[in-house]
């Protein structure tokens, strides 16, 4: 039986931290300042995946260099909100993630700060920062940030800046709006409270900068010793007290009840959905467990942890010059090459961050590529292991109904590939791993995984459906079908409309067969049973068709069936699609049912609050 590899352990890249850190070690080491006695300064984040976790300790480390004595990053649900009146200047991150929803660890906090009890004077001693992550893909971008701001006010706490809102959708992300965002908000701290930030130049100018000691401690032992551990184990718990580990090094408290895999997926499906020839590659994967039955239900997110690639680990051991065969005491080494000092400390000032983004986010480099390309860098190993995070989950919807389907659980993945403006071919992490599995050859190897809930609502058998889902958001709506056509066995179901786009019927119409056997012959989505089945494909012909334009086509049925109440489920791309089919939706309404359009956004608003209308998007 094999295991996780020790690569599944190394994880992504936070580059920013690491050309800052870099710095910090090609300059001379500031004498420390003697410790005032001030208000400390409190961070709490609400993350789902990591990323407002990681903004938060940015903020954080941001603040003990300019010389805050006493600053508190935590998650939001490690911290007793009834003692938020007794803090002095408090800073949060939080994402948004659902349809406007709070991160699950931050559902108490906002429980309680909603409670009626609470006066408008509760917070009045608090001064207050908001920055929210969110995806403008989405109608309800960043809606945490958004109400927890005005919650805030509604209580008496005191706005110290304009909220600030990271967007997904930026080409440098939710930083492309922390940067500029937080460099005020230091303005603005200082300004209120000079005592807070002694030294906030160094926050300001890079080449004033100084260093903390990191927060591991590396020991170093025999790999001989760790081979035979290893080779004694005989089940999957010791695998599972090594992700549980390797998890906890990392603060954020993740969303499951442990950090221990909820399964380990064996893959028995690899099986290419597009043509070989094209440019695109989908892929339907199937995984069942021989350990412990599946549980999950349609609408909900499967969770993967994947390996790094073993040749990248193996060339980041050479580059840290690492030896594993002995046990040693890390030393800090410092650079000597005063251009490489120069070019890193304009990559961390603001000056040069448009310029550290053409270097870094249009090419997605990675720790061990900026390591490489400033050789004089010699980085102690504690600091690279606080830098480079565990890796953390993917996250894909479960394209299979367990009725259909028990003890097993499927997937319909874009494998993600792309070229950078230096013409290096990039590849996503975990899709390219799971498409280099082989079922064959991988038989006893254990896949991570986690179950949770997504954002689309498992619909009862008696709701009509209208569902829209191009590309692989098809992905749930197989799994709506699967079950849909099971339930239709045994008792009545009410009509689906699926609205499905591609770009060529030829290349990359995904589960052809599957969707045509289901539109005939009295199935789920025949039109004699009042569905429907609709593909739009973008490049068929000389003008582009959208599932939009389809769905105008079918504005009448759409009608109807909302007027017999049926639920609107979309997923797929955040770019532009879900917006796109929000506003056609709208325009639908508007003109079957002869209402404004204000109204008829109105109408889509109050569907939702009734839970009838769901949106699951991913970039």
């Amino acid at each position: 039986m094999r295991y996780p590899p020790p690569e599944t352990l190394l994880g992504g890249s936070r580059i920013h931290s690491g050309i800052v850190i870099a710095t910090f070690y090609l300059a001379k080491r500031m004498d420390g300042e003697s410790e005032l006695k001030l208000s400390r300064l409190l961070v709490l984040y609400a993350s789902q995946t990591g990323n407002a976790m990681d903004a938060a300790e940015r903020v954080g480390r941001e603040a003990e260099r300019g010389g805050c004595p006493s600053v508190q990053v935590i998650s939001i649900d490690r911290f007793d909100v009834n003692f938020l009146p007794d803090e002095n200047i408090a800073v949060f991150v939080v994402s948004t993630t659902g349809q406007g929803d709070v991160p699950d660890s931050m559902k108490v906090f906002w429980k309680f700060l909603l409670q009626r009890r609470l006066s408008n004077k509760w917070l009045e001693g608090l001064q207050y920062a908001v920055f929210g992550l969110g995806d403008s893909g989405y109608q309800k971008y960043n809606f945490t940030a958004k109400k927890l701001d005005k919650r805030l006010s509604d209580l008496g706490a005191m706005l110290l800046i304009e909220k600030g809102l990271g967007d997904d959708q930026h080409p440098s992300g939710y930083e492309g709006a922390l940067d500029p965002w937080l460099s005020s908000f230091w303005k603005k701290l200082n300004m209120m409270h000079p005592n807070i930030l002694p030294r906030i130049s160094d926050i300001m100018d890079p080449s004033m900068r100084s260093l903390e000691q990191a927060k591991f401690e590396v020991t170093y032992h025999l790999s001989d010793n760790i081979q035979l551990e290893l080779s004694n184990v005989s089940d999957l718990k010791e695998t599972e007290k090594v992700i549980e580990s390797a998890l906890s090094m990392s603060p954020v408290q993740f969303y499951y009840q442990n950090k221990k895999p909820h399964y380990f997926l064996k893959m028995i499906t690899n099986h290419q959905l597009t043509k070989p020839s094209q440019s695109r590659d989908v892929r339907h994967f199937e995984f069942e467990s021989s350990l412990n039955s599946i549980n999950y239900q349609v609408g909900d997110v499967l969770e993967i942890l994947p390996s790094q690639n073993p040749a990248a680990v193996d060339a980041f051991i050479r580059r840290c010059n690492l030896d594993p065969n002995c046990y040693i005491t890390v030393m800090s080494f410092y650079a000597t090459a005063d251009h490489e000092k120069e070019k890193l400390q304009y990559f961390a000032s603001p000056e040069g961050r448009d310029d550290l983004y053409e270097y870094n986010q249009k090419e997605r480099r990675s720790v061990l590529e900026v390591l490489e390309d400033f050789p004089s860098v010699e980085m102690p190993f504690e600091w690279l292991v606080q830098l480079v995070p565990p890796l953390k989950t993917r996250a894909f919807s479960i394209s299979s109904s367990p009725s259909v389907h028990p003890n097993q659980v499927h997937l319909t993945v874009s494998i993600v590939s792309w070229i950078t403006p230096f013409k290096r071919t990039r590849y996503g992490l975990c899709s390219s791993w799971l498409a280099g599995l082989d079922p064959c050859e991988t038989n006893e190897f254990h896949i991570p995984s986690w179950v949770t809930r997504g954002a689309l609502l498992r619909p009862l058998p008696s709701v009509p459906l209208i569902l829209v889902g191009p590309g692989t958001g098809c992905a749930p709506f197989r799994a709506f079908v699967e079950e849909r056509a099971q339930q239709k066995l045994t008792r009545s179901i009410s009509p689906v409309l699926f609205f499905f786009g591609c770009r060529n019927e030829e290349n990359d119409f995904l589960y052809e067969n599957f969707w045509l056997s289901h539109a005939q012959n009295n199935g789920v989505l025949s039109t004699n049973k009042g569905g429907g089945f609709f593909v739009a494909f973008s490049r068929d012909q000389p003008q582009k068709v959208y599932v939009q334009h389809k769905m105008k086509e079918e504005s009448k049925r759409i009608w109807n069936l909302l007027s017999a109440g049926a639920a609107i489920y979309i997923a797929g791309s955040s770019t532009k699609m879900p917006a796109d089919v929000t506003s056609t939706l709208e325009e639908i309404i508007m003109e079957e049912s002869g209402i404004s359009k204000e109204s008829a956004a109105k109408w889509l608003r109050l569907l939702e609050k009734a839970g009838r209308f769901f949106i699951e998007a991913w970039s």
